[in-house]
């Protein structure tokens, strides 16, 4: 019996069998066996009748944005497939991303505060080899996600939303004046809120492998050292099994958390989730400087997270939206889909809002709510240069000394330019100052990363490169187009301030201290 199944198997619940589970799914994806979808289909006559404004499928994040529309009057209708529910495990984020809650009015200051069960400061970033970087607030912050979607479905139950938990995804059918899900709910437009695993995704990507993949292990764990710091990102290995390893750790309300996670290609010959949690025990003692029998553990943490370059992802039909994990709508660095849906909470909600009321659902109206953004584009090339192709022949301490040097001139840039990347949001200034200090102080290290990364991406890169300054260009005169569009229909309205938020979040400008 290998460590991982023994451990896991202590563990409640049929944690083994969920992972192995999970790796199934992954395979299919790797090999190209993954079954294309048919849920969404289209019929050319009308709706006798339409009883809500929207119907969000899929709970755990979807009820973010449920409460959001239906506390502004909004009908909504929010399918779960099982229990409305959060797991155990605390949901990391920056303080000051959680505003939107005020903002939206989905939490009192009361409930708020409530949320945050943990926080920790400052937090780490260190490479093997390297200078280790220190920053405060970043991601330091613990939230109780069964407590925050008990108040978000209060919230959401009390503001007039239906909730309808026990109801999986099952089909749709788009009519020319609305939709009907599961041959039941009818509605005027349709959010897809079920993860990257989404039927509704998968069937508009129609089978397309994954770009990308980030693979992520974990547990939290009582029996640690007594330490109040966590760690944002940290490599202490050099590159092992085709993948370089990263880690993060921070402060849990029962234990520890530790996350060991790797960036890679799709091929099928990759790690899988179980290889990778046993490389996690075998690493742990060495990275947290703790013996594995000195551990209690608590619970097991592991996924996946494919990442496509056509992101964010437009569905081909009317009156669909995909939101959160579903729409891609992330850089391939990032993983775990409620920082991403809390920092464009505010944006979809109006957006959404504003869609109804001046009946731009066409599915070109609804792609300009989920539009191209280099700010996450040119973040492709980040990935790649912390990856390597599964038969790539490079030096194996190639990727640390390139991080290294890096946060290390993004260190003497300071905070306005570290604190942004590290909450994955990439700016022109910070990037352009990052890349030129780099490049010359460490000209020979960036030079291998050419065919590291390979000439097609870097060229690819220039064009993101060049969308970011012109997208903040455009953005820094969106304060005289607001003055103009005032005089404008309700519907050039509508795709004037999608254009705005468009240029804001493409640019990185939705982000300030």
């Amino acid at each position: 019996m290998s460590l991982t199944e023994e451990i896991l198997s202590q563990l409640p619940g049929d944690v083994l069998g969920a992972l192995r589970r999970t790796d199934t799914i992954l395979t299919s994806l790797q090999t190209d066996n993954a079954p294309i979808p048919n849920g969404v289909k289209e019929n050319s006559e009308n709706l006798d009748s339409v009883k809500f404004d929207v119907i969000i499928c899929g709970g755990t994040l979807g009820i973010l944005i449920a409460a959001a529309l239906a506390v502004r009057g909004v009908r909504v209708a929010l399918l779960e497939r099982g229990i409305l529910r959060a797991r155990e495990q605390e949901w990391n984020i920056s303080r000051k991303e959680l505003a939107v809650f005020r903002e939206l009015e989905l939490l009192t200051e009361g409930e708020l505060a409530e949320t945050i069960v943990t926080e920790y400061n400052p937090g780490r970033v260190s490479f093997q080899g390297g200078t280790e970087v220190w920053v405060e607030d970043v991601l330091n912050i613990g939230v109780n996600p069964i407590y925050l979607l008990e108040t978000l479905k209060t919230r959401f139950l009390n503001a007039g939303g239906m909730l309808f938990e026990n109801t999986p995804f099952s089909d749709a059918v788009v009519h020319p004046n609305g939709i009907i899900v599961n041959n039941q709910f009818t509605a005027k437009l349709l959010l897809d809120a079920m993860g990257n695993l989404s039927p509704i995704s998968q069937q508009a990507r129609q089978g397309k492998k994954p770009d990308a993949l980030c693979l992520v292990v974990g547990s939290c764990a009582k029996g640690f050292p007594e330490n109040n710091s966590g760690d944002l990102l940290c490599s202490f290995t050099a590159l092992e099994n085709q993948c370089q390893y990263f880690w993060e750790a921070f402060p849990a309300k029962d234990g520890r958390t530790t996350y060991l996670f790797t960036y890679m290609d799709s091929e099928p010959q990759r790690l899988s989730l179980e290889n990778l949690f046993d490389e996690y025990l075998r690493l742990l003692p060495e990275y947290q400087g703790v013996e594995i029998n000195r551990l209690n553990f608590q619970r097991a943490l592991f996924g996946f997270f494919p990442s496509y370059r056509q992101s964010p992802l437009q569905t081909p039909w009317h009156r669909i939206l995909p939101v959160g994990d579903s729409s891609g709508n992330q850089s391939p660095l990032s993983f775990g889909g409620f920082g991403a849906m809390v920092r464009h909470l505010h944006r979809l909600t109006l957006g959404i809002e504003e869609a109804l009321k001046t009946d731009q659902l066409s599915a070109q109206s609804l792609a300009i709510l989920q539009p191209y953004q280099p700010s996450l584009s040119v973040t492709w090339l980040f990935q790649k240069a912390m990856s390597v192709g599964v038969n790539q022949k490079i030096d194996p301490n190639q990727i640390n000394q390139l991080l290294s040097a890096v946060f290390a001139e993004m260190q003497q840039l300071g905070t306005p330019v570290l604190k942004p990347f590290l909450q994955d949001i990439v700016q022109v200034g910070a990037l352009t100052q990052t890349l030129l200090k780099t490049g010359l102080s460490h000209p020979l290290l960036v030079a291998k990363i050419i065919p590291q990364v390979g000439l097609l991406s870097l060229l690819n890169w220039m064009l993101h490169y060049i969308n970011l300054c012109l997208y903040n260009g455009l953005f820094l005169v969106t304060p005289v187009i607001k003055l103009l569009i005032n005089n404008l229909s309700i519907q050039q309205q509508y795709y004037w301030h999608r254009l705005i938020d468009k240029w804001q979040f493409g640019s990185g400008n939705d982000y300030s201290e």
